[in-house]
């Protein structure tokens, strides 16, 4: 059956009269007359069945049922130009991937690796956006999803790739009396808004008395408690993956212990049902597979690799 789908035109035509609440700007954006925006959207109310605007005289208002029909228009419009300008950038013959990921881990992890895969895989595009909740990874517009393990990917292929551990890090100006467990008690701590008992979890594994495991400034993402802790703020709790350059070069120092009590296993989340893009997918897994770290590797093979959930 013939799918029951206004024209571009029309729908350009709506958007445009919809956002400036006027004909007149809409063909001028449009380098359209008046008269010819006007024929499209009486063309598509037509095709609907109803009035998207309010007619008083010249003056035109939408009405509830065209501000609803607008909001989803624009929406349609915007990811159609974005899928548009996505094919457009591919080389001949190229290949894309939609990737969601945590927004601290592609930032300190990935996208500095990037280059390697680019390398490998030339013909392989990676759009990745940022998601920091698991989500439903079906119909999401997603080929993958990066992120630990959560009962919310239920269904899907999931591979652990590595054992994610935080370690305690600070600015090394903190710490010029020695990294004691004492002096760390006396140190401001970051804390993780979504990880609020991630200090008390930590003092029980290592034995360390922290008066007020609590207290301390509160930061959304791994980044900001990282820059904070930069900044010299405090004691980070974070995974040592995402601080390894900033500990080489001394910006920042771990003179405590790690902690496996808090330890989040990372995943690698496929759709169960194959795809267009199953080729690129696997390169791209196999590529992971060979950054992550052997001691990474070592820790999550007993875990089991691509499983459902």
């Amino acid at each position: 059956m013939r799918r029951k789908i206004p024209g571009s035109a029309s729908l350009q035509a709506f958007e445009a009269a919809a956002r400036h609440g006027n004909f007149a700007r809409a063909a001028q954006e449009l380098a359209l007359t008046e008269g010819a925006i006007s024929r499209q959207i009486a063309k598509l109310e037509a095709l609907l069945g109803c009035k998207l605007f309010d007619r008083t005289g010249s003056r035109v208002r939408l009405n509830p049922a065209g501000a609803r029909y607008a909001h989803r228009v624009r929406e349609t419009l915007e990811r159609l130009e974005r899928d548009t300008q996505y094919l457009m950038g591919l080389p001949e013959g190229g290949r894309s991937l939609e990737i969601a990921a945590l927004p601290t881990f592609t930032s300190r992890w990935l996208i500095p690796r990037l280059g390697r895969f680019s390398a490998r895989h030339p013909d392989i595009t990676l759009n990745i956006a940022a998601r920091t909740d698991p989500f439903i990874l079906s119909g999401s517009g997603f080929d993958a999803a990066l992120h630990f393990d959560s009962p919310a990917w239920a269904g899907m292929r999931v591979t652990r790739l590595y054992e994610e551990r935080l370690v305690p890090v600070c600015h090394p100006a903190l710490v010029k009396e020695g990294g004691s467990h004492a002096a760390l008690n006396r140190l401001p701590r970051i804390q993780r808004r979504q990880n609020p008992d991630a200090w008390q979890r930590w003092a029980q594994e290592t034995g360390t008395h922290l008066d007020n495991p609590a207290q301390g400034a509160r930061y959304d993402l791994h980044e900001m408690a990282i820059a904070a802790a930069l900044a010299g703020q405090g004691v980070a709790l974070v995974p040592q993956g995402y601080v390894e350059e900033e500990l080489a070069r001394g910006a920042l120092v771990a003179p405590w212990p790690g902690t496996a009590a808090i330890s989040k296993t990372f995943c690698l989340i496929k759709p169960v049902e194959s795809g267009v893009n199953d080729a690129a997918l696997e390169a791209f897994e196999a590529w992971l597979r060979d950054e992550i770290p052997a001691q990474h590797t070592e820790k999550s093979a007993a875990g089991g690799g691509d499983r459902r959930r």
